[in-house]
């Protein structure tokens, strides 16, 4: 089994540290670390460092750093704009996105989304997200967090779309496959994916007049919260990431 990975907001030097906190807690007291026992800390900005346990106690441990390491960022960065589902279906996507390698998330407040994401209930429920990618970047031993970003409407989507190196939409009655579409080997790749009642037609000529290319995953139709993560193994596996 891999080691544990925890998550500091600068990793430390070689040598002796104490991890405390939320992060303490949980390897002492919720997994029970003990000495000699393996971990990973990482600042989730590609910093990663080994360390081994040489003192446990309450709350904290005491930790044997070695020389920390670097991942640079993935190339090209992997963008999905998520139109906001209802329930916990978001953070659904956001688990399992976090998982297999998104790098950011934009939540998308769609013109057919049930859901709305408006003052504090919005900072609360983009907290929510947040810290769902949190905790599934660590259960992937990732060393870069993927970036929950502000939520924006549809002009402020097609906007971004603008300014990417590739931008897609998933669409049930497109022809071309994400399978097949020609790739970009830098920059950021967007990918749009709609709320459960889907893309209106209106945000789907703004998209595409953004330059957006409307692609398709198979012949069936995915949930909100699979669609996603459907298509991020099809570009994981493109770029060379799988």
């Amino acid at each position: 089994m891999s080691p544990p990975l925890f998550l500091v907001p600068d990793l430390p030097a070689a040598g002796a540290f104490v991890l405390d906190g939320p992060e303490g807690h949980h390897a002492a007291n919720v997994q029970r670390l003990r000495v000699g026992e393996a971990l990973l800390l990482a600042d989730g900005r590609g910093g990663t460092a080994a360390a081994v346990v040489s003192a446990a106690g309450r709350g904290s441990l005491t930790v044997e750093v070695g020389e920390p390491g670097y991942e640079p960022a993935p190339q090209p960065r992997i963008v999905v704009v998520q139109g906001l589902p209802k329930g916990d279906r978001g953070e659904l996507a956001v688990q399992a996105m976090t998982e297999v390698g998104v790098d950011a998330v934009v939540p998308w407040s769609a013109a057919r989304s049930v859901t709305q994401w408006r003052g504090e209930r919005g900072e609360r429920a983009r907290d929510k997200w947040a810290a769902t990618a949190r905790e599934a970047a660590k259960q992937a031993r990732r060393s870069w967090l993927p970036a929950i970003e502000p939520a924006g409407p549809t002009p402020a989507v097609a906007a971004r779309l603008t300014r990417a190196a590739a931008a897609f939409v998933l669409h049930e009655e497109a022809d071309d496959a994400l399978a097949t579409v020609e790739l970009p080997a830098g920059g950021e790749i967007v990918l749009v994916i709609g709320p459960e009642g889907g893309i209106a037609p209106e945000e789907l000529a703004a998209f595409e007049a953004a330059g957006a290319r409307s692609v398709r995953l198979g012949r069936t139709v995915l949930r909100t919260s699979t669609a996603g993560v459907a298509a991020l193994s099809v570009l994981s596996a493109r770029l060379g990431r799988w």
